[in-house]
């Protein structure tokens, strides 16, 4: 059984092709079990597929989009993505950047070229004033170290971010709050192993979380080995107000809230 929200994804993949045949039945399910947003995440199938995104938040108002590089695909920038980017960055529905970040896990594209992508992103989100959604994945302090010090000293203290699908330290995720971070949730935090990650969470102030799916990746606990929807975001949720010990009507209001405020998305009082 699900939660009644309002809840609010702050991270998902909706315009993937896993979700190429029932779109619009997995939007209304998520809607059903009390998912009042979405924020369709443009990349990480390639730059082109930005548009997707775009394209589906213009005809639907319960989603916003974001629009950027991946870092596994930063190798594959070129002027003409440069050009697309920027001409999906015009829309109204746009509200961010990303995700974009660096992953030293795969090393799809090389450290440096995925630094030098990143750093862009950063100053095209500064010179937008948009938030930016952040992917960093690696051994710490390596890449969140990297991704911070970019951060910094492209953004300027100017703009604020979300570090999603969090699993990083409680250490780096203070030093992010300091840095005009909020901090992200997926379902990696019901996982039977978390590896402290709930203790970590427990830890933070709700006032800065929000909680997502990054659909159709990371199905919770219950879920796993099968497609991931936003109809779970709330599996997320429950599991973040049983470590924070507080009523999940109340992180279903906070979270919320955050992700509204962040993405400047409508009125953030819910």
């Amino acid at each position: 059984m699900t939660t009644p929200g309002p809840w609010f994804d702050s991270h998902c993949h909706v315009t993937a092709d896993a979700f190429a045949e029932d779109r619009a039945a997995v939007i209304e399910r998520a809607t059903a079990a009390g998912v009042q947003g979405f924020v369709a995440i443009g990349s990480g199938y390639g730059v082109k597929a930005n548009r997707r995104a775009v394209e589906l938040a213009a005809t639907d108002p319960r989603v916003v989009a974001t629009v950027g590089v991946h870092p596994h695909e930063a190798k594959d920038l070129d002027d003409a993505g440069r050009e697309l980017l920027e001409a999906c960055l015009d829309a109204p529905e746009v509200v961010g950047v990303g995700e974009c970040g660096l992953d030293y896990h795969y090393m799809n594209s090389s450290r440096d070229v995925q630094r030098e992508v990143f750093a862009e992103q950063v100053s095209t989100a500064r010179r937008r004033r948009l938030p930016v959604s952040i992917h960093v994945r690696g051994d710490e302090p390596d890449a969140f170290g990297e991704m911070l010090d970019i951060w910094n000293a492209e953004g300027r203290g100017e703009i604020e971010g979300v570090l999603h699908c969090y699993t990083g330290s409680l250490d780096f995720a203070r030093r992010a709050l300091n840095c005009d971070f909020y901090v992200s949730f997926s379902g990696i935090l019901t996982f039977k192993r978390d590896r402290g990650l709930r203790g970590v969470a427990a830890a933070l102030p709700l006032e800065r979380l929000m909680v997502e799916t990054d659909a159709p990746l990371l199905a919770p606990e219950g879920h796993r080995g099968r497609r991931n929807e936003p109809m779970r975001v709330p599996v997320v949720g429950e599991t973040l107000a049983r470590v924070k010990e507080r009523p999940v009507e109340e992180v279903a209001r906070i979270t919320t809230h955050n992700a509204k405020t962040l993405f400047r998305i409508g009125d953030a009082d819910v």
